[in-house]
C-alpha cells in the first residue's frame, strides 16, 4: 500500500506545477501588453507633444512674422502721415500762391488796361516828334515807328515787350542828341555826305566836294553855302574817327523871341 499513494501523490503533483507554469507564463504576457500598451501611449505623447510643439512654433513664426509686419505697417503708416503733413502744407503754400497769383494776374490785367493807352501815346509822341526834328535818317525813324504801330497791334506780343521796344526806340532817339555821324544820302538827285553834329545841326557836302549846305529849319529845306566846306569836311573825318576830335563850325537854327 506504500507504493500505490506515491504515485498518487506524483500525479497530484505534476497538474500543480504544471498550472503554476501557466499562472507565469499568463502574468508575463500580461505585463508586455502593458508595457507595449505603455510604450505605444508613450509614444503617442511623444509624437503628440513633438506635434504640439510644431504647432506651437509654427504659431510664433506666423506671431513673429505678424509682429515684424504689424511694426513695418506702424512704420509706414508713421512715414505716410508725415508725408501727408508735408503734403498738406506744401498745398497751403501753394494754394496761397494761386490765390497771390490770381490778385497779381487782376492787377497785371488791370494795369495792362492802363498801360495800352499810355503807351500808344507815347507812340504817337514819337512820330511826331520824329517829323518835326531834323530830317536826318529819314527812313529808317521812319521805318522803325511803322514796326512800333504795327507792333502795338498785335496780340501775340507780351505788353511787357511792346514796353521794351518803345523805350528803346526813345534811348535810340536821346542817343543821337549826344553823338556826330556821318553817312551817304540823297538831297534832290545828288548823292551827299551828310554830318550830323547832335540836333543841332545836319549838314551835307556832295562826293565831289564842289557843293556844301545845311537844312534850313525855318525854311523847311536844304540850303547850299559852300562857307561851311571847310568846316564839313573836317566834320566828316571827325565822325568816321579819320580825325581827332575837334570844334566844328555848324550852321544852328537861330532861336526867336515870342511875344
Amino acid at each position: 500500500m506504500s507504493e500505490r499513494p506515491r504515485q498518487i501523490l506524483r500525479a497530484i503533483a505534476i497538474p500543480a506545477c504544471a498550472c503554476t507554469v501557466l499562472w507565469i507564463g499568463s502574468s508575463s504576457l500580461a505585463d508586455t501588453e502593458k508595457v507595449k500598451a505603455s510604450i505605444s501611449e508613450q509614444v503617442k505623447a511623444e509624437q503628440a507633444a513633438a506635434a504640439s510643439q510644431k504647432k506651437i512654433e509654427q504659431l510664433d513664426d506666423e506671431t513673429s512674422k505678424m509682429l515684424t509686419d504689424y511694426r513695418q505697417m506702424t512704420t509706414e503708416a508713421e512715414s505716410l502721415k508725415k508725408y501727408n503733413d508735408e503734403l498738406a502744407v506744401q498745398v497751403k503754400s501753394q494754394t496761397d500762391q494761386l490765390g497771390g497769383m490770381a490778385q497779381q494776374l487782376e492787377q497785371i490785367q488791370t494795369t495792362a488796361r492802363e498801360v495800352l493807352p499810355m503807351m500808344n501815346k507815347m507812340l504817337d509822341t514819337l512820330d511826331e516828334f520824329v517829323k518835326l526834328d531834323l530830317p536826318f535818317l529819314p527812313e529808317e525813324r521812319s521805318g522803325r515807328i511803322a514796326t512800333l504801330k504795327d507792333m502795338m497791334g498785335r496780340a501775340d506780343v507780351s505788353t511787357s515787350e511792346k514796353y521794351r521796344r518803345l523805350v528803346e526806340a526813345y534811348q535810340i532817339e536821346m542817343e543821337y542828341g549826344r553823338t556826330v555821324e556821318s553817312y551817304q544820302g540823297k538831297v534832290g538827285d545828288k548823292t551827299v555826305e551828310f554830318l550830323r553834329a547832335g540836333r543841332v545841326s545836319i549838314m551835307y557836302q556832295a562826293l565831289d566836294g564842289k557843293e556844301t549846305g545845311y537844312w534850313d529849319a525855318d525854311a523847311k529845306k536844304w540850303v547850299a553855302d559852300s562857307s561851311y566846306a571847310d568846316a564839313v569836311k573836317a566834320g566828316i573825318k571827325i565822325a568816321k574817327k579819320q580825325s581827332a576830335p575837334d570844334f566844328l563850325t555848324v550852321a544852328i537854327h537861330a532861336p526867336k523871341e515870342t511875344t
